[in-house]
């Protein structure tokens, strides 16, 4: 058929990719994804004509960041310069093969960057997901590998990158402009996040032909942070609780304050709470409506303490405030936490504690606490089950201290205790020894 706007849009996602081909300009085709993503491809038959000819596919753009008349035009290009008798694609190849990190990083801002994982893989990334990417890309990455050519970076080079992010050798902090800092922190965590976009970016460009393989892949790196995720002791929210009312006290900004009391009691992401809208808040319900989130819209309970603290926050707005937290100047919202965080981390003594600690210390509270893990993923909004999966082995304490209140008399009978003096339980760490 011929390749219209209308056959574009309307063009479904199946189990398999497929190619449509125009029957208007030969070679042109519309590639759809199980994902949905969709990409304008040209194919001709090289090095001659007939079915002997070896046959070459290469990507024009993808549908969304160019154009179909875009497509159409450059495709029709890559057609004429076959009829030619020349070797576009292979060309393009050749050239790719040449091609520097840093430049890579472009191609991948411009044509790469979709979801890897989860309910959205292979759409296009959210803006400020895409900007945060890209950020630690330009960051890190172009600083240390950006002038090497992509083809020559081996699982060493990687192994190498992520002990010098580690270590901060791209950490810095620049004055940018007259109110502007870039504050680039690295460290343990930032390598474990930055090489995870590496790999998704010499993923793309394996699959783009510009290296046969992911050297990511076979890198004796640490991609992933440790199942069992860090979260705060009553002991150490109490610590934390009081540092954010002594800097109050002494006259830290509010804002930054009370959006680190929200982190703790919504369990809502960073942006999630600092980017709060009041359009998002409905206080009747008791509900938080988040329209663009990580995961799409998300609809959250809205605890008690939480709701408090909002009302208290509404009363004092005016009354077409667009954000519960507003900027200090400007249009947008507050943006000054990163700079107040490290105080009161300090301050709490919770050295290595960011703001995510704080929405994993609510899911742990709700699964130590016997919740079910699909309604600790509805606290939290999580789009999938895997996502909570990681506070399963705290859902199941409570289940094991039953085990042990109902094995304490059986225990007692083989050892020939009473089961009075079992059920009463150890009260000391001697008894304890005893009982075991």
């Amino acid at each position: 058929m011929k390749i219209s706007k209308s056959v574009v849009d309307g063009a479904e996602p199946r189990a398999v990719r497929y190619i449509i081909w125009c029957e208007e300009l030969p070679g042109f085709g519309l590639r759809v994804e199980p994902s949905g993503s969709k990409s304008f491809v040209a194919r001709y038959r090289a090095e001659g004509r007939g079915r002997g000819a070896p046959q070459r596919q290469t990507t024009v753009g993808r549908y969304g960041v160019i154009t179909l008349a875009q497509a159409r035009a450059a495709a029709t290009k890559v057609l004429a310069k076959a009829e030619l008798g020349l070797d576009p694609a292979g060309d393009l190849a050749a050239k790719r093969r040449e091609m520097k990190v840093a430049a890579l990083v472009d191609l991948y801002e411009a044509e790469g960057c979709v979801v890897q994982r989860g309910v959205r893989q292979g759409e296009p990334m959210k803006p400020t997901t895409k900007a945060y990417t890209l950020a630690r890309l330009r960051h890190h990455v172009v600083p240390l590998l950006g002038a090497r050519r992509v083809s020559e970076i081996t699982e060493g080079d990687i192994e190498r990158f992520v002990r010098d992010v580690a270590a901060g050798k791209t950490a810095k902090d620049e004055k940018v402009g007259p109110r502007r800092r870039v504050i680039v922190r690295g460290g343990e965590g930032a390598a474990r996040k930055v090489v995870r976009d590496l790999s998704a970016v010499l993923s793309f460009a394996q699959r783009r032909r510009i290296i046969s393989a992911n050297p990511v892949a076979t890198a004796s790196v640490r991609k992933t942070d440790n199942q069992r995720r860090r979260f705060l002791t009553t002991d150490e929210v109490k610590r934390l609780g009081k540092a954010l009312d002594d800097l109050e006290a002494e006259g830290t900004n509010r804002k930054a304050l009370d959006i680190t009391r929200l982190w703790a009691l919504t369990g809502c992401r960073r942006n999630e709470v600092a980017g709060l809208e009041w359009s998002s808040v409905d206080l009747v319900r008791g509900l938080l409506i988040l329209e663009d989130t990580k995961t799409g819209q998300s609809v959250r309970p809205l605890a008690a303490p939480a709701a408090a603290l909002l009302t208290v926050l509404r009363d004092k707005a005016k009354a077409d405030a667009k954000w519960v937290f507003p900027g200090e100047r400007g249009d947008g919202f507050f943006q000054g936490t990163k700079r107040i965080w490290p105080t009161v981390v300090k301050r709490a003594a919770l050295q290595g504690v960011t703001p995510h600690t704080l929405r994993h210390t609510l899911g742990s509270a709700a699964a130590s606490g016997g919740e079910a893990l699909l309604l600790v993923g509805a606290i939290l909004g999580h789009s999938n089950a895997r996502s909570t999966a990681i506070y399963a082995h705290i859902d199941r304490d409570p289940a094991r201290l039953a085990a042990d209140r109902a094995t304490a008399p059986i225990a007692a009978a083989l050892s020939g205790r009473s089961i009075a003096s079992a059920n009463d339980g150890p009260q000391t760490p001697e008894a304890a020894n005893d009982a075991a």
